[in-house]
């Protein structure tokens, strides 16, 4: 039951633990408590296996204490039997069958209704826990694979569940080398092919790939595997279902009652209220909820975007200024410096990533500076601008060469994730190599070049599964990826090229070190549009090797190309996309290159090499 206290920090909206007061919590000798807040009701009950279902039988008592909760304690309620809220609302008299908001776990879908449920489970992922702050900080290595659980493998066309999904992928993981997974929504949905990001459960994992102590077990065997996991989290908007939040007690209680505030037109779906303090605590219960119980190590948050502007997705007159005239929404501002002060408060080790798409500014400051108080966001624009310019023909790149280099213009501003995500290859977008141009040589070799980039450019990465084998099928949640092609050897080769990428990227502090600041990056040669080559620098802290990074993105062979370097000696080519092994045409440097003192892009030395066709380059310093 509630404290006065918690009372107080629910009213307040500063709760983070929710989940421990409201909700089902099942005990062997009394029964079942429950909680559930609906402010407007004239009364609550229970209903559920134990009882038949029947109205009224289980009666919830109003708290009376202006908190607008309804509890008590029920008998006969044994684990895993189902259950919902009968609430009979004062408004019109409206009565509805609601799931629990705070439920732990729920039915297998289509089935709505939530379980009795209890969370014990025995980890085994101390080390990980213990030694996982530097594995997740920011001057550490960070390359993300992005998975969506029912559609990544499948065994007879059924789903994995989540105890075989972490043996699968745990190997996986360790044979492409990415050091974290990010898992798409698994807080339980009812409509599958919304991928998650229609939550009605937000303390439940679904229940398609098993119990909430078969996912405790997947996080359990990806850490003590060394995978950091993150986790989709989508505070932004939730489906009008019957069984859910929507008018939960008769009335517009989690999402606004105007639609001008409370209905997404994009997503068909509901906008919590940010300005009312309750809504406020039950989200940030959610957040910590997954990282308090399931271990999880960082949260993506979904669609930031739309929470800051009240006329995303809006037409003129379709929205409501803020009380300054304004289209900043200021709740959801508000909102989002306590969700990111809660989570680096209570867990230092974890972190937050925004998918935030525009200019706003600052969201990965801190809060006491002015900003959002994220750890990292996406760069959309990086990607924009990357795919645009790999779609042309190499013979016009020159003309679109600032699409490259662009985003040194900015990428220092914000802590930046390079995301080439599910959003990419879905909804007609085609996979990523159908967006490279040419045959099909030149089209593999493209996408090895991209990678080749992607992981020299500053910033942590992400891929989508699927990509990191060249999958020529757009992305389709029914149906698992495209395995067989990988007995290919073109596509074998873009697998074992990532695997490579992560290796070398994992050894070299110079690519990861210093990710979101000047020192750690400089122009070798930014402006050479009419060869269509880029190369740049890469540096650790503390003055360690170097990595000099060159991309040559037409399909003609560079030989003799001059390369201006900082330091004299030998440069290793430690990662060549044109190596044979990779698919490629085997051009190359024989392993090393000696600077000559010859001055040439304003250093002091410089290499002569020969520049593969469509390709990326990694050079090491060895003095």
């Amino acid at each position: 039951m509630l404290t006065e206290h918690d009372a107080y920090l629910f009213r307040e909206g500063t709760h983070g633990r929710l989940y421990e007061r409201l909700g089902c919590h099942p005990d062997v000798k009394r029964g079942a408590r429950f909680g559930v807040w609906a402010p407007n009701a004239r009364a609550v009950s229970v209903i559920g296996d134990w009882n038949g279902w029947r109205a009224g039988a289980d009666a919830l008592a109003a708290r009376g204490d202006g908190t607008g909760i309804w509890e008590g304690t029920v008998r006969g309620v044994e684990r895993g039997q189902a259950y919902k809220f009968r609430i009979e609302s004062s408004v019109g008299g409206r009565v509805a069958e609601k799931a629990d908001p705070f439920a732990l776990a729920s039915e297998l879908p289509p089935a709505t209704a939530s379980r009795a449920w209890t969370l014990e489970y025995a980890w085994g992922d101390a080390e990980w826990m213990r030694t996982r702050g530097p594995r997740n900080a920011l001057d550490a290595p960070m390359s993300v694979y992005e998975v969506h659980a029912g559609s990544w493998k499948r065994k007879d066309g059924a789903f994995l569940g989540y105890r075989a999904l972490a043996h699968e992928l745990a190997a996986y993981l360790k044979e492409t080398g990415f050091t974290h997974v990010e898992l798409m929504p698994l807080t339980e949905h009812p409509f599958y092919g919304s991928w998650g990001y229609q939550t009605t459960g937000y303390f439940a994992p679904t229940a398609r790939y098993g119990t909430p102590q078969d996912l405790m077990y997947l996080v359990d065997h990806l850490h003590q595997s060394g995978v950091g996991v993150i986790l989709d989290w989508v505070p932004s908007h939730f489906p009008a279902d019957a069984h859910g939040l929507a008018s939960f007690d008769g009335t517009h209680l989690y999402e606004h009652a105007d639609p001008r505030q409370g209905f997404h037109p994009e997503w068909n779906s509901s906008i919590f209220n940010y300005g009312r303090n309750e809504v406020r605590a039950f989200l940030l219960s959610s957040a910590l909820f997954w990282l308090d119980k399931y271990h999880v190590d960082g949260l993506r948050v979904d669609a930031v975007a739309s929470m800051l502007y009240l006329d995303y997705a809006r037409k003129d007159g379709e929205w409501i200024p803020n009380r300054y005239g304004g289209r900043e929404n200021l709740e959801a501002i508000t909102f989002l410096r306590a969700l990111n002060e809660s989570v680096y408060r209570d867990h230092p080790d974890c972190f937050t990533v925004a998918e935030e798409s525009t200019a706003w500014p600052m969201v990965s400051r801190p809060t006491y500076l002015g900003g959002l108080g994220f750890g990292l966001k996406w760069n959309m624009g990086w990607m924009h601008d990357t795919l645009a310019y790999f779609k042309e023909d190499p013979v016009h790149r020159k003309y679109h060469h600032g699409r490259l280099t662009f985003s040194l213009i900015y990428a220092f501003n914000e802590n930046f994730a390079l995301p080439l995500s599910h959003d990419e290859v879905v909804h007609g977008k085609g996979s990523l190599i159908g967006k490279m141009p040419g045959d099909a040589w030149q089209q593999f070799a493209n996408l090895r070049a991209l990678y080749g980039y992607m992981w020299g450019h500053p910033g942590k990465k992400l891929l989508f599964m699927g990509g990191e084998f060249g999958q020529r099928r757009e992305w389709t949640h029914d149906g698992e990826l495209e395995w067989w092609v990988c007995e290919r050897p073109e596509h074998e080769g873009v697998r074992r090229w990532i695997a490579d990428l992560n290796r070398v990227y994992r050894d070299q502090p110079a690519l990861w070190q210093v990710d979101f600041s000047h020192e750690g990056f400089e122009w070798i040669d930014a402006n050479d549009a009419e060869e269509s080559v880029i190369a740049f620098l890469r540096k650790p802290k503390g003055g360690g090797a170097l990595v000099a990074v060159a991309c040559n993105l037409t399909p003609l062979p560079r030989e003799n190309f001059v390369l201006g370097v900082p330091r004299a000696g030998a440069w290793r080519e430690l990662l060549n996309s044109d190596a044979k092994v990779y698919g490629g045409a085997g051009w190359g440097n024989l392993g090393a290159v000696e600077a000559a003192p010859l001055p040439a892009h304003g250093r002091p030395y410089s290499l002569t090499l020969t520049l593969p066709p469509l390709s990326t380059l990694f050079l090491r310093s060895e003095t």
